[in-house]
């Protein structure tokens, strides 16, 4: 016969259960007759039910016992707190059955349960089938509702959602279900959502309460319903056209120089907004406008509208025509979930001159007519400047004034503030009217600049006085009539006057004997030299100004001390053919050691001329070269600044270039810069420093004479 190790004893063998009164108990003696340590649990199984230690209408105490040695026990208490079965009324069995892990043993017990009707109501239970919803603005969701009743007796249950709207509710907002004892029912509430602006995006909490017939309200659990983002975000620019001024456009305006457009926001969404504007032009260029928004920033609320201003302010010519700019302006929102209806709007601005186009019109008449009226009785006025190419041009000492030398047979004096100031007279005047042939070089008389030395096509050197005033000149320097004068230079004191010639001759004239009528000055040079080119450069270069460099065709350098007489070649780098001149030659006037070239080919060189003149050599020292300046054209005339800091050069390819240059005389900018370009070749340059400015005037075939001002980038001390 097995031994039985677990043996149990129950306190009662009938338990009476009423629904809603005090709940009945029992007690479960355990007793371990096993010879080892063992732990118990008990099970009420109802009669008709199945086994499940996790039913909800019983308690134990303790749920699981501690391990008790042999021969110990413990003691279970059992409570009954609902019907095993909902709405059973009458008599039933239930099974005890205790049993333990370690003994893998069991026993079982049988209780009588009496269940009688119950005179009061007991709570329902509230289910909520889908606890969760996901929906947009303006959706409808159906959120269904299960109501048990534990009770034996039929009940009928009030319900109502709570936690939303009662706007949102479609219907009643209160539900009536009736519900059999024992039994579940089910019924919906049917929710329609607002607009956007009513219903912030975020999670809405709800519970369904149960209320019916003498018992406590009943709860749900918690629902959720997640509203998504929707709606947009309206912008709107308005006007969508302006004009300033705004209107009476024929009148002279010119205070008035801005606009204002207004900006409207309105947030139809469902989420809180922090709206700005982007604004770009609707042209390819970027008009140059001064943009204002205020306020840069706005916060928008659901439902919400707000407005910004937008300025615009440009200044306004005098003259011209109206101006049509485009902007496109962009609305920009921190919450991109949404989006923007009418983004991006398109906006016009009309910029008129202060002077209307038919204010304009007459003023020019009349302005043409003042011009005419002065022409008429001024007949050195600057609208008559030269009529053919300019072939010289030359600042005096100071840099205030300038002269110029032209195929027309003219020379005139300009003032160098009339380029910037055209109220100013750019000259007094011309020297020359008619100096009988084509001038080919005008050079100021460095201690005196009040008289300048003209070089014509047939050999003549006239001296003029540049203060006008006289139609003939003060001297006149006869050479071979068919020897063309192709440049000029004056010695440093200003007594003599060295002239080149086409045949190959170098002219010492006594400048000053002249000036005194001496006639023998006029008729024989004091000195010549003849060398076997054409000679087209001349400058003093040394320390004290006596020696000559002589430049010329098929690329010839020379050097000619005239007080002793003595002339030697330089050798130049690039040999020349019948074609190649060394048209362009320059000193600096504190650097006399310092001497510029530049010829047909294109090429520019800078030559520290100190060690071949002391040594009395063909090899002068090469400082820079180049001969891409001037895109491989031929360079006409080059010019140094008094100081050596500054090289300028122009040619054939139509521009002026200028060159800073190191204090050891080697270019600072390989690639120069250009200073002005034209449709034709420049013949002739010259350049001064004056209070931190550089002056630069040219002369080309197109009749005139230009002047570039230039602020230098550094200092004009050749730090660089």
């Amino acid at each position: 016969m097995a031994i039985k190790l677990v043996n149990a004893n129950i306190s009662t063998q009938v338990v009476t259960f009423e629904p809603g009164s005090s709940p009945p108990s029992f007690e479960v003696n355990v007793v371990n007759d096993s010879d080892q340590f063992a732990s118990f649990q008990l099970e009420i199984i109802a009669a008709g039910g199945s086994s499940n230690l996790s039913t909800n209408w019983y308690t134990i105490t303790p749920a699981v016992s501690a391990k008790n040695p042999p021969g110990d026990s413990v003691t279970f208490c059992v409570t009954i707190i609902d019907t095993p079965i909902p709405g059973f009324i009458g008599k039933m069995n239930l099974i005890v059955r205790i049993f333990s892990v370690e003994l893998r043993d069991e026993d079982r017990q049988i209780l009588r349960l009496i269940i009688e009707a119950g005179t009061g109501a007991i709570p329902v239970q509230i289910e909520l089938p889908i606890p969760e919803f996901t929906t947009l603005p303006q959706g409808l969701i159906e959120v269904p509702v299960r109501v048990v009743n534990p009770s034996q007796l039929p009940t009928t249950v009030s319900l109502k959602m709570i936690g939303v709207d009662t706007k949102w509710l479609l219907g009643n907002e209160e539900r009536l279900l009736p519900v059999p004892p024992g039994a579940k029912a089910e019924t919906s509430f049917s929710c329609q959502l607002p607009v956007p602006a009513e219903v912030p995006s975020q999670t809405y909490p709800f519970i369904i309460e149960a209320n019916h017939f003498n018992a406590q309200p009943s709860r749900s659990p918690e629902g959720k319903i997640k509203v998504l983002p929707g709606g947009f975000v309206d912008f709107r620019c308005t006007p969508e056209k302006q004009q300033i001024p705004a209107d009476r456009i024929w009148l002279p305006q010119w205070k008035t120089n801005s606009t204002t457009y207004q900006l409207e926001f309105h947030n139809a969404s469902n989420l809180t907004q922090t709206a700005h504007i982007d604004i770009r032009a609707g042209q390819d260029k970027q008009p140059q406008c001064f943009i204002d928004v205020q306020p840069e920033n706005v916060e928008l609320n659901t439902g919400a509208t707000k407005q910004l201003q937008l300025l615009i302010s440009r200044r306004r010519h005098w003259f011209g025509l109206s101006k049509k700019l485009s902007f496109i302006v962009k609305a920009a929102i921190s919450d991109q979930r949404v989006n923007v209806s009418n983004e991006s709007q398109f906006i016009q601005l009309t910029i008129h001159p202060i002077l209307h186009p038919w204010l304009q019109l007459i003023l020019a008449i009349l302005l043409l007519y003042l011009v005419w009226a002065i022409s008429w009785l001024n007949p050195n006025n600057p609208l008559f400047g030269h009529t053919r190419p300019v072939n010289f041009v030359q600042f005096n000492g100071v840099g205030d004034k300038a002269v110029s030398g032209s195929q027309d047979q003219s020379i005139i004096r300009w003032n160098v503030a009339g380029f910037q100031n055209p109220l100013i007279n750019q000259h007094h005047g011309k020297i020359s009217r008619d100096t009988g042939k084509s001038v080919r070089v005008v050079r100021y008389k460095p201690v005196d600049n009040d008289v300048v030395a003209a070089g014509l096509e047939n050999g003549e050197i006239q001296i003029w006085d540049v203060l006008g005033g006289t139609t003939k000149p003060k001297a006149t320097f006869s050479a071979d009539k068919a020897d063309r004068v192709l440049n000029l230079e004056f010695s440093e004191d200003s007594h003599y006057l060295f002239s080149a010639h086409g045949s190959g001759l170098v002219l010492k004239w006594d400048v000053n004997g002249a000036l005194l009528g001496n006639p023998d000055s006029l008729q024989q040079p004091k000195k010549e030299q003849k060398v076997n080119f054409s000679v087209y450069g001349l400058a003093l270069v040394g320390q004290n100004k006596e020696d000559l460099v002589i430049s010329g065709r098929y690329n010839n350098l020379a050097i000619w001390n005239s007080e002793q007489n003595k002339l030697r070649k330089i050798s130049y780098t690039t040999p020349g053919s019948q074609n190649d001149y060394i048209v362009g030659l320059a000193s600096a006037e504190y650097k006399p050691d310092l001497l510029a070239t530049a010829d047909t080919r294109g090429q520019i060189t800078l030559w520290n001329m100190q060690s071949c003149l002391k040594q009395n050599n063909t090899q002068c020292e090469l400082l820079d070269q180049w001969s891409d300046g001037h895109r491989g054209k031929p360079v006409r005339s080059v010019a140094l600044s008094r100081d050596g800091c500054y090289l300028v050069s122009g040619g054939d390819d139509s521009r002026v270039m200028l060159w800073p240059l190191t204090k050891d005389g080697r270019r600072a900018l390989p690639n120069g810069k250009q200073v002005r370009t034209n449709s034709q070749k420049f013949n002739s340059v010259d350049i001064r420093v004056v209070k931190n400015r550089i002056l630069i005037i040219s002369g080309n075939d197109d009749h005139r004479v230009r002047l570039n001002v230039i602020k230098p980038e550094n200092s004009t001390d050749c730090k660089y």
